[in-house]
């Protein structure tokens, strides 16, 4: 049986030998479909864009494919969430795809986080003790809106530089992209408003850009530490807490298992909301905006369906 590694080679020499100059568009990869929506928005039809791991998977673990392989070979452009969330599985897809342009330090290579309000910076030693502890910072930053307007920004600057010839199409869809998310963000925070400071429980730590945003309290994790599955004594502890601080909503991504939420909800009287953090994570939220919509919809029906506080 052909490993994965013969089949991306052979793949992405395949490509190399057929591949045709001359492309009229950008070719575009971005790591995750929370970045391919805004370079959309972005790059509108001067670019060609395909995005890696789906908004339903875990990113920090998503299953290398052939199909990466010549995606990345072809690109102009990638561009990477950063902060360590793909490191254990687009680095060898680079190497493999033979590409130097995208390379990180290569023009054609854009970390996003590079001007977006990082949370969570750790300080001090980090051991594996800790758990799956990001030491450049949470990696969610894309779910606040804040930051979609900055790394629409880079975006921006990066294709207008590597394609001068239609750098103000591409300025002005930033614009225009910044203007609807600015309405858009109204609207998020006026409906979020009656509920500033509400406390919740989340599976991952997937949530502090959105919570800092919006006003919530995560007072807790399903997680004992990020990464590590739930331990009896933690689930208990976070029981616990949920009844002392009268806690009602269990935020969960939708690649987690719901036993133990379910567990903990069964006992605390609280409801479990598999809530997608990325563009993809569920049908109904296939952009940027529509991830706010749904996320910022789910939350309130919950708060008022369990008559959180």
């Amino acid at each position: 049986m052909k490993t994965l590694t013969t089949l991306v080679a052979a793949a992405a020499a395949a490509i190399l030998f057929n591949a045709t100059p001359g492309q009229a568009a950008l070719r575009v990869v971005a790591a995750t479909q929370d970045l391919a929506s805004i370079a959309q928005e972005v790059g509108g039809d001067k670019i060609k864009l395909d995005a890696l791991a789906k908004g339903y998977q875990d990113p920090h673990f998503v299953e290398a494919k052939p199909s990466f392989v010549l995606l990345l070979n072809k690109a102009d452009l990638l561009i990477v969430v950063g902060r360590d969330l793909e490191i254990g599985w687009l680095p060898p897809l680079i190497t493999q795809s033979r590409n130097a342009k995208i390379a990180p330090g290569a023009q054609g290579y854009l970390d996003a986080s590079l001007t977006a309000k990082i949370l969570e910076l750790p300080t001090g030693q980090i051991t594996r003790a800790m758990g799956d502890v990001h030491p450049m910072g949470n990696p969610h930053y894309w779910l606040d809106p804040e930051n979609g307007r900055r790394i629409a920004k880079a975006i921006q600057e990066k294709l207008a530089q590597m394609d001068a010839a239609n750098a103000a199409y591409y300025q002005q869809r930033e614009a225009d992209f910044e203007q609807r998310l600015n309405a858009a963000q109204q609207r998020w925070k006026t409906a979020m408003a009656p509920y500033k400071g509400l406390k919740v429980v989340t599976y991952h730590r997937s949530w502090p850009n959105f919570a800092d945003a919006f006003g919530l309290d995560v007072v807790g994790y399903v997680e004992p530490k990020p990464g590590i599955p739930p331990t009896p004594q933690h689930t208990l502890d976070v029981i616990n807490t949920m009844k002392t601080q009268n806690i009602k909503i269990i935020m969960v991504e939708p690649y987690f298992d719901l036993k133990t939420p379910n567990s903990i909800a069964s006992q605390t009287g609280a409801k479990v909301l598999v809530m997608p953090p990325s563009v993809g994570g569920v049908p109904a939220a296939s952009d940027y905006f529509k991830l706010f919509d749904t996320e910022v919809n789910m939350l309130v029906a919950a708060i008022k369906e369990t008559g959180a506080k």
